[in-house]
């Protein structure tokens, strides 16, 4: 009887599909093969992305993004999905099929754009950000570092059987060929004189020592072989440590020393002294159009610095207040300092002892979390340390768990020096990199089924990276920043990402050198030199993509200062992040529309 029954039900669930299908009209039809065909391109163009959501069958793939056959291929095939998208009638769809069709049509749009500016601007693999065609390689955010997280085992690429084992070794295969045209890259790079600054290339060169000088067994790419499942019989055991060793050997350590020495000899001495992109040839250009990438936005990098300058001066006054009510006696500046050296704020012995204290912000924010949102996200994640090669300059990150919840998530923390890891602001960058932030939004876009599957990847950084900014804003919603030290550290996470609409524009418009921006931090924040340094590096290796935390954040906070104030006492907190976070990671130019239509929808019910 119980098999019946489940038959049954399955027959009626197969039908509902099948009603749902033939329901659509020709048009939603037509789009739903569209956005079918783009999900499986995205997928194929980028196959550690596919394998991080858990698609697994580009497993054995890397993408050589930079080569000219991959860039010639994806221009074909953007243009090709934007041609097919212009041929459909918009007004046969859905309200939440034209805003998804918009969101696909801005991506296309955009990644072109970036295949045709003057410095060539690509999607890399590493989480979606772009990298740049002559200059492939930097000290973070940057191929060679992801593939390393991944071998290490524990990561997106999975090692549980053979064939996953096996799968590695040819996607090292492709990685190498990978690292190969880099070099054939950087030196079409030194004749067009678009070369990295000296400093960068420099962190760069000192990270390859990891893979250079590492005996076999104690090499970051052979930890996989040393916690391999039990259930793979010994044929095979002694088959993958013999192939693993002889890919450490005679493949990866070569590459690596051919790289090292073509930095070291040929590309270090041509690399540029300045900072910016200002100085690259079409550099402004250029930068102009990361600007658009990265905010969505059509400002300009004079607004961008000025607004970062208002909201630094505004940012200012809040830590005043704040440090006043602490009750510190000296400036702004002696307190950035005392909170930089508080043995109070630096109590740790363990890099466990870290991830303990995060795992309780997690239980903390528990008790009030059902009061801000109606939904919890089925996934979970885990607090995890950086790995220690890439440790130095990093910074704290969210890399989302596979769609089916079988790989967690995971938020990584930087431990590099124990003794100097300070915890001020640990309940803000919780929020932002677990639970409300990443960790949460991401997963709940995973997981919504009404949404085409090419909108579950975390896609669109200015909405992301805006979301968990804004996410850091209702710790005391949720039950966090009762100690004013770590209401301060908020204020100082904001304050860090107003600095970067300064600094960034800075370096990359103004001709600011890596010191004047470096000085800039340290007057106006409270993070350590060697924190500041490092991220003053990234900005100047990644430019454009520190402006969306801010940018993104400002527009949200705006949206629902608009709703509280045009919906009074009918506004509910719950339901303006379901509608802020139900369509997936979208423009802001989009969203924006999306939550203007939603707040005139709710006046008009609240009239009847």
């Amino acid at each position: 009887m119980r098999k019946i029954q489940i038959i049954i039900l399955l027959i009626l669930l197969l039908s509902s599909c099948k009603e749902s299908f033939t329901s659509k009209n020709p048009t939603e039809k037509i789009l739903s093969i569209i956005f079918e065909d783009y999900y499986q391109f995205k997928d194929q163009i980028n196959p550690i992305e596919a394998t991080k959501g858990g698609n697994f069958q580009y497993n054995d793939c890397v993408a050589n993004y930079i080569s000219d056959s991959y860039q010639k291929e994806i221009i074909e095939s953007y243009t090709s999905f934007l041609n097919r998208l212009d041929e459909l009638d918009e007004s046969e769809l859905s309200e939440a099929d034209q805003l998804s069709m918009k969101v696909m049509k801005w991506d296309c749009e955009i990644k072109l754009e970036g295949l045709k500016s003057p410095i060539v601007v690509i999607t890399s693999p590493m989480y979606n950000l772009p990298s740049f065609e002559l200059m492939p390689l930097t000290q973070i955010q940057s191929l060679h570092l992801y593939i390393a997280q991944l071998g290490a085992g524990g990561s997106v690429h999975p090692f549980n059987t053979v064939k996953d084992y096996d799968d590695w070794l040819k996607r090292i295969d492709d990685y190498i060929v990978f690292l190969d045209t880099s070099i054939s890259m950087m030196k079409e790079g030194m004749i067009k004189k678009i070369v990295l600054p000296s400093v960068l290339t420099q962190k760069t060169i000192n990270q390859l020592d990891e893979f250079i000088n590492k005996s076999i067994f104690e090499h970051l790419f052979y930890k996989p072989i040393k916690s391999m499942p039990k259930g793979i019989d010994a044929e095979q055991r002694n088959r993958l440590e013999d192939e693993y060793s002889n890919m450490i050997t005679n493949k990866l350590k070569p590459a690596y020393v051919k790289l090292k020495r073509f930095l070291v000899e040929e590309y270090l001495p041509v690399c540029r002294k300045t900072s910016g992109f200002k100085d690259l040839p079409k550099g402004k250009e250029t930068y102009d159009y990361l600007i658009k990438l990265h905010t969505t936005t059509n400002l300009s990098a004079n607004q961008i610095h000025k607004l970062g300058k208002e909201e630094v001066k505004r940012i200012l006054i809040e830590m005043g207040e704040a440090k006043n009510k602490i009750g510190f006696k000296g400036d702004i500046k002696a307190f950035f300092e005392f909170i930089r050296k508080s043995p109070k704020q630096m109590p740790f012995k363990k890099p466990q002892e870290v991830l303990n204290n995060f795992n309780r912000i997690k239980e903390k924010i528990n008790e009030k979390f059902d009061q801000v949102f109606k939904l919890r996200p089925k996934a979970s994640f885990v607090v995890r340390r950086t790995e220690a090669f890439r440790e130095a300059s990093a910074s704290a990150e969210y890399v989302p768990g596979t769609k089916d919840g079988s790989r967690p998530g995971i938020f990584y923390v930087p431990i590099p020096d124990i003794n100097k890891y300070n915890k001020f602001s640990d309940e803000a960058l919780f929020l932002h990199e677990a639970v409300p932030g990443h960790h949460y939004q991401l997963s709940l876009q995973q997981e919504n089924k009404e949404l085409p599957k090419f909108l579950h990847p975390e896609s669109m950084g200015v909405f992301v990276e805006g979301w968990a900014l804004y996410a850091e804003s209702l710790g005391k919603e949720l039950g966090l920043y009762q100690d004013p030290i770590q209401y301060f550290g908020m204020l100082s996470m904001e304050m860090h990402r107003a600095i970067r609409l300064v600094v960034d524009t800075g370096i990359h418009s103004k001709g600011w050198t890596r010191e004047q921006a470096i000085q800039y931090s340290l007057d106006n924040e409270a993070a350590s030199k060697q924190s500041i340094i490092a991220e003053i590096e990234r900005y100047m290796a990644t430019p454009g993509q520190a402006l969306s935390y801010k940018i993104g954040q400002i527009k949200i906070r705006e949206l629902r200062v608009e709703a509280e104030t045009k919906l009074k006492n009918n506004f509910d907190v719950r339901e303006f992040h379901n509608q802020i976070l139900n369509s997936g990671s979208l423009p802001l130019i989009l969203l924006e529309q999306k939550i203007k239509n939603w707040i005139e929808t709710q006046i008009y019910a609240n009239r009847n």
